[in-house]
């Protein structure tokens, strides 16, 4: 009895951390300075096109969407994700000092196999 009552005690005390929700340093959100924002903007944008060209893609490979509708819009929504990739990289060039975002890195890339 009194074994048990120890291994309770000991699972409860190594646990007892690991349970209790950690305190913030701060509950202050961070605001964004006017180049930060832009740049947030820009890769909403640009996330908001690309998801859109994947999934009319998708659609039409599940032949949801005919040949016909898909060739009727993927030429609006290819120009709109290069203009958003576009954007982007002159955002990036022009706020150097902004955060970097790990999905910029292939951004060239992918702007080329849109165009």
């Amino acid at each position: 009895m009194l074994a048990a009552a120890l291994v309770v005690a000991a699972v409860v005390a190594v646990a007892l951390p690991f349970l209790r929700e950690p305190a913030p340093a701060s509950d202050a959100l961070h605001e964004l300075d006017p180049a930060e924002r832009r740049l947030l903007e820009a890769e909403e944008e640009r996330d908001r096109a690309l998801a859109a060209l994947q999934e009319l893609e998708a659609d039409h490979r599940a032949g949801r969407i005919s040949d016909e509708d898909y060739r009727a819009v993927v030429g609006s929504l290819r120009r709109d994700a290069a203009e958003a990739l576009r954007t982007l990289d002159r955002l990036g060039a022009d706020a150097a000092t902004v955060r970097t975002s790990p999905l910029r890195a292939g951004t060239s890339d992918a702007e080329a196999k849109i165009d």
